[in-house]
């Protein structure tokens, strides 16, 4: 089956594709902490600003001086020109509309005092990257940010089509907007697929890409792909964790299990064990490493 024709396979990047994600991320101070911090004229004028804008009035608790900061800088720095409405909301993080240097670019704030903390520790301990990661829940949430960005690099280069990750601040990340004038690209739950054993290929495919990077994306499902012209695009890789982590077969297992049924309802012949053997079957196996 020709999977792209309609969907268009992304070509990886080439070369290796283990690299420097797998050092250490670090969770200290940035300079977002500097500037809320050493408060000036310039930084309480743009917090004013945030605050007065429509679409933030309604979502000011998620927001602290050092995020207002972080979003400072991020406007500092040319990666966000003007904001937008919100895209969406959640437990976890909430995502804005934005205009960034060239483009229309979308804002992930993740919440200092997430609700679901524990649940993110569970994804952190035991990755390589978060060896002697504290039980500070900032330096949770902040390793949290930074780890999504560094599973969308590594996707990317690994031929999944995914958000192209821009720049992070904090508990701040910019990335790609998915979408159009119209609107936020919709969730392959929200429409009606005109081919999904074509779908289904693609993403399966996707699945096996992840694994041979060394990556499981953790909480796959019709909820984090999305149709953006006529390609799907795998989204929310906060929770990715490498194939070394002690909980990572039932990640993966949890996955095949949410992608078969979600294809089987939609008439495609399917079965979580064959797609887990598909997906488990690169060459080399980045698991027995």
């Amino acid at each position: 089956m020709d999977t792209g024709t309609e969907f268009g396979l992304v070509d990886p990047e080439g070369g290796d594709i283990e690299g420097d994600e797998w050092e250490p991320i670090d969770v200290s101070d940035t300079e977002a902490d500097r500037i809320a911090r050493d408060r000036d004229r310039e930084f309480e004028q743009f917090q004013e600003r945030i605050k007065d804008a429509d679409q933030f009035k309604v979502e000011q608790s998620v927001f602290d001086d050092a995020t207002f900061a972080a979003l400072y800088k991020l406007v500092q720095d040319g990666h966000v020109e003007a904001f937008g409405g919100p895209l969406s909301t959640g437990k976890e993080a909430n995502v804005y509309h934005a205009l960034g240097d060239d483009r229309e670019v979308a804002v992930k704030v993740y919440r200092i005092n997430a609700s679901n903390f524990r649940q993110m520790r569970d994804y952190l301990e035991g990755d390589p990257r978060f060896e002697g990661l504290g039980g500070n829940k900032k330096d949770v949430v902040l390793a949290w940010t930074k780890k999504e960005l560094s599973n969308l690099e590594r996707a990317r280069r690994a031929g999944v089509r995914a958000p192209e990750p821009i720049a992070t601040e904090r508990n701040v990340l910019v990335m790609e907007y998915i979408g159009n004038e119209e609107g936020r690209a919709r969730r392959l739950g929200e429409v009606e697929i005109e081919n999904p054993e074509t779908a289904y290929e693609v993403l399966r495919e996707y699945m096996r890409r992840l694994y041979s990077a060394g990556l499981i994306h953790g909480d796959l499902s019709e909820y984090n792909v999305v149709f953006d012209e006529g390609q799907l695009v795998v989204i929310d890789l906060g929770q990715a964790v490498t194939v070394h982590h002690p909980n990572s077969r039932d990640f993966l297992e949890r996955d095949c299990e949410n992608v078969a049924n979600f294809f089987a309802r939609q008439g495609v012949e399917t079965d979580p064990d064959a797609l887990l053997e598909f997906v488990t079957d690169p060459e080399p196996d980045p698991s027995r490493d």
